[in-house]
């Protein structure tokens, strides 16, 4: 499972990943938009407060995880109510990693969408709101630090290229493996 704030990279990252894995894929937004069939902006007005609609997110993100069991790469847009998620974290199946970056890499990664789910990029809008655009994503990225802290994984992309961000993201969840596996034995002996 691919954790982060918005714009940091979960869904170009979590597809790549997921080709070169050969896994199934999974977008939390758009399995919202599917169970409800309705767009995003729509779900937000439907359910305008965050706790029910971060409640909502954690109920479909585990039905998918118990719905298909392994072999698969979410990526989970975000949800900033730790309790509907943490009991996830410890699933063996499961690999947590919390994607990060810095806010003027997020800033320049950033898009927009209509009410209609369309994305679209406004660079000249996005630049004459720089200064609030930043303000947000620190905003988010300090909230994030208490949420997410049971994430023990966390990768810094660093505005790598998405490419080498994915190779070194197998590195990691090859030796997350591998620990696992080495702590399950010594459980055992």
């Amino acid at each position: 499972m691919l954790f982060g704030i918005s714009n940091v990279g979960k869904t170009v990252t979590g597809e790549k990943l997921a080709e070169k894995l050969q896994y199934s894929f999974f977008d939390l937004d758009e399995e919202i938009k599917r169970k409800f069939q309705i767009t995003l902006e729509k779900f937000m007005q439907d359910y305008p407060y965050s706790y029910e609609r971060h409640k909502i997110k954690g109920k479909i993100l585990k039905d998918i995880i118990c719905e298909h069991k392994d072999n698969m790469v979410i990526a989970v847009s975000p949800i900033y109510y730790a309790r509907n998620f943490n009991s996830l974290l410890n699933l063996e199946q499961v690999v947590a990693i919390e994607l990060q970056d810095s806010e003027e890499h997020i800033f320049e990664r950033m898009v927009f969408s209509d009410e209609n789910d369309n994305v679209y990029k406004d660079d000249a809008y996005k630049e004459a709101h720089k200064d609030y655009y930043i303000r947000d994503i620190h905003e988010d990225i300090v909230h994030v630090k208490r949420v997410f802290k049971k994430i023990e994984n966390k990768y810094f992309i660093d505005n790598r290229p998405v490419d080498q961000v994915v190779d070194e993201l197998m590195v990691v969840i090859h030796n997350i493996t591998v620990n696992k596996c080495r702590q399950k034995q010594r459980e055992k002996s």
